[in-house]
């Protein structure tokens, strides 16, 4: 019997550690974030801009529905507030689905916020944030806006947000006058005294409008493109000028980040 008993209070014990699904989220309840951007409005709010992954048309490719029309792999939503997190939580309003940002890999500053207000703020609301991961990539939007290059469509791959990391993981590789740098790297060197941060900038070349279509798509050469440009430089945390060619590449080199790139040295007086 007292075997029975410590059986029956063990088996009962245990039920209370059985928690089952108690946290589960649905696929068609969520809508995952690729790539966030973020810009200063002209009365100094937040504007954010999701990159929310479109996944049947994204495993199934540029497929066109029952009237021949076609869709993207992204839709973009976005929203203003006073704050990230508020910012975020309108463009909620705009969604069937819940936010989910842990599969967020790309964080897209624009220059203009990145100048004026700096990326302190910023950083501080994601490193908060349980969801987001810190190992997302940083870049800052040169000469342009976070939201151009977030809504900008890219012909060879389907994600936006990939084409940004995979052009930044082979240029630094190959060339060098570029860095991958997450948002915790980021986050370390603004905290550390008397160190400067550098991101790596990225750029839309071409009509920001015409990048947005399936138009630009279509051609063997895209009238809009996204390319990597140059290397932000700041100081406590607010970008102060921009670095291009062999001074950015020597930047890369001094910070010992270089991967690989390519040397011409004069011999017997020629090139």
């Amino acid at each position: 019997m007292k075997r029975k008993g410590l059986f029956l209070l063990l088996m009962m014990s245990m039920t209370f550690l059985l928690t089952s699904c108690w946290s589960k989220k649905e696929l068609t309840d969520l809508a995952i974030v690729s790539a966030l951007g973020v810009d200063k409005t002209k009365d100094g709010r937040y504007h954010v801009t999701l990159q929310i992954i479109n996944p049947g048309n994204v495993a199934g490719g540029m497929q066109g529905g029952g009237g021949g029309t076609q869709s993207p792999p992204i839709t973009i939503y976005s929203a203003s507030g006073d704050n990230l997190v508020e910012a975020s939580r309108r463009a909620s309003g705009r969604i069937s689905r819940r936010l989910y940002y842990a599969h967020a890999n790309l964080v897209v500053i624009g220059e203009k916020l990145a100048r004026e207000s700096g990326l302190n703020p910023l950083i501080d609301v994601l490193d908060r944030d349980p969801e987001f991961r810190n190992t997302a990539t940083m870049v800052i939007a040169n000469h342009s806006t976070a939201a151009d290059l977030v809504q900008t469509l890219t012909p060879v791959d389907k994600i936006p947000a990939n084409k940004v990391l995979k052009t930044l993981e082979f240029t630094e590789r190959k060339w060098g006058e570029n860095v991958k740098t997450s948002v915790q790297e980021v986050m370390k060197s603004l905290e550390s005294p008397g160190r400067g941060t550098v991101v790596s900038g990225f750029r839309l070349d071409g009509d920001p409008q015409q990048a947005q279509k399936l138009d630009n798509l279509q051609e063997s050469a895209p009238a809009a493109t996204l390319r990597a440009s140059g290397i932000a430089v700041l100081k406590q945390g607010k970008l102060v000028d921009w670095l291009y060619g062999e001074p950015a590449r020597g930047t890369v080199w001094i910070l010992d980040k270089i991967q690989g790139t390519d040397i011409n040295i004069n011999w017997g007086g020629r090139k």
